[in-house]
C-alpha cells in the first residue's frame, strides 16, 4: 500500500536531517535529565521543575520523530553511540551553576532550530506537507520555551531601562 504521494528519491534527504534532528534530541533530553537531577542553589524549585517538564515534552518528540521517519519508510537511528556521534548538541557536565545550565540549553535550542529548519528545507523540496507540518509546531514551541528561558537569564533593571522603546 501506497500512502504516501512523494517521490522516494526526495524523501531520503527529509529522512537524513530527521535521523540527525532525533540524535540532537535525545542528547537535549539527557543533557536535561542531568540538569534536573544536578540543579542546586536558590533556583532550584523553579529549575528542577521547568526541567523535567522539557525532557517530558522532549521524550514525546523523540517518539515523534522516530515515528515520522517510519512513516516515511525507513528506520530511525537507535543506537546512542550514533546519536552521540550524529548530534551537534554535545553532553555537558552535571557540575554547572544555574545561570550556566540555562545558558548551555539556549545554545541547543539554537542547534535544534537550525536543525529543525534544514528539515523543513529539505521537506518543501520533498512536498512532504507531514513532516512540514510537525516541524513547524516544533519550531513554534522552542522559539517560545528559548524567549522564556532568555527572559529567566535576564537582569530586570539592565532590561527595563534599556528595552522599551517611547
Amino acid at each position: 500500500m501506497d500512502y504516501l504521494n512523494i517521490d522516494n528519491q526526495k524523501v531520503l534527504p527529509v529522512v537524513s536531517e530527521l535521523n540527525v534532528l532525533l540524535a540532537d534530541y535525545h542528547v537535549y533530553y539527557q543533557k536535561l535529565r542531568n540538569f534536573h537531577w544536578n540543579i542546586l542553589g536558590k533556583n532550584f524549585f523553579d529549575l528542577h521543575n521547568k526541567f523535567e517538564a522539557m525532557y517530558n515534552d522532549t521524550r514525546l518528540k523523540i517518539d515523534e520523530i522516530a515515528e515520522r521517519i517510519v512513516t516515511l519508510k525507513y528506520h530511525p537511528i537507535s543506537k546512542l553511540s550514533d546519536y552521540i556521534e550524529v548530534s551537534k548538541i554535545k553532553e555537558s557536565s552535571p557540575l554547572l551553576t544555574d545561570e550556566e545550565m540555562v545558558a548551555e540549553i539556549i545554545g541547543d535550542h539554537r542547534i535544534l532550530l537550525e536543525q529543525l529548519s534544514k528539515v523543513v528545507d529539505r521537506s518543501e523540496k520533498a512536498k512532504d506537507e507531514g513532516t512540514i507540518d510537525l516541524m513547524g509546531a516544533y519550531i513554534r514551541e522552542l522559539e517560545k520555551s528559548t524567549w522564556m528561558l532568555s527572559a529567566w537569564s535576564k537582569d530586570t533593571k539592565e532590561e527595563l531601562n534599556s528595552s522599551f522603546v517611547k
